[in-house]
């Protein structure tokens, strides 16, 4: 099974949102976002369905909004992975900071390892939003309003109709919200406009984390190249002509290219004078025996 996977695995070229996809298909769910999983109860839940009985899922707050009760809920998941003997660190302080790339390669891996797991197979007779059901509840509903949205109230499948009140609040919520506005349409427009920041957040953490890949690839290439036993072969100095070259619109590769290609033509030439004069020797050997 898959615990320790490298960065470069398939595993983390796995889209937000077929990760979103996968959750909501799974636990009858219905996140539009990565951070909206950063309490780790959707984690909790996933290790629950893998392994049935195995996670204590009256622990798991599905309506933690502050880090503390985040905190708890990813202590429930590390225990389960100590019990599984999973070699797994959770990045606890980062993952309740809400960052979408924290938390997206964090649900990557865990898909990767969920589905290496009995072929990525459900379980049918698993019931999620019964399983929510056993979670702790709010204990704190008045406390901090960070994520309005909990993962109780963004079931896919209402499980009953009997909630008029719960109803009743949330459109009176929505109509505050409308009221508000000055427009019509301008919470919409904020919604977009908040969604559309967020993407490209997404997109610049991602540009960054592929940035500090690359860089550290060429660092790696520049310390093997300083080394004294390798720092005056001509292959080592063409290397780093490239990765010193000042001009960034011009590439280096020709100047390095040609500085190589001095060597290489130094090299054939003693290697054909080396077999010129080991023809002579043997010539002159000949004629010595026929004498």
């Amino acid at each position: 099974m898959a615990t320790n996977i490298g960065m470069m695995d398939s595993a983390y070229f796995v889209g937000r949102n077929e990760i979103l996809t996968w959750i909501n298909n799974r636990l009858q769910l219905n996140l539009s976002r990565i951070e909206e999983a950063a309490s780790g109860a959707v984690q909790c839940q996933m290790m629950d369905m893998t392994y049935p009985g195995v996670v204590p899922m009256h622990k798991v707050n599905f309506d933690a909004k502050s880090e503390y009760d985040m905190i708890q809920n990813y202590k429930v998941l590390q225990e389960v992975f100590n019990k599984l003997k999973i070699d797994k660190h959770i990045e606890v302080n980062r993952l309740v900071k809400g960052r979408p790339l924290d938390n997206l390669e964090f649900l990557q891996w865990l898909k990767r390892y969920c589905d290496s797991v009995n072929g990525g197979i459900m379980n049918e007779n698993y019931n999620p939003v019964e399983r929510r059901c056993k979670g702790v509840k709010d204990r704190n509903p008045k406390g901090s309003q960070k994520n309005p949205r909990s993962l109780q109230t963004n079931n896919m499948h209402n499980p009953g109709s009997g909630d008029t009140v719960g109803l009743k609040k949330a459109s009176g919520f929505k109509q505050g919200k409308t009221y508000a506005a000055p427009g019509a349409n301008s919470s919409g427009e904020v919604q977009a406009l908040s969604q559309e920041i967020t993407d490209l957040k997404f997109s610049v953490d991602l540009l960054e984390k592929e940035r500090d890949f690359y860089f550290a690839k060429l660092r790696d290439i520049e310390i093997l190249c300083q080394t004294p036993e390798l720092e005056n072969l001509p292959m080592s100095v063409g290397i780093k002509k490239i990765l010193y070259a000042a001009d960034a619109k011009e590439s280096a590769l020709a100047d390095a290219q040609e500085y190589l290609s001095q060597f290489t033509s130094s090299a054939e030439t003693e290697t054909e004078a080396d077999a010129d004069a080991g023809a002579d020797a043997d010539a002159d050997a000949d004629a010595d025996a026929n004498a």
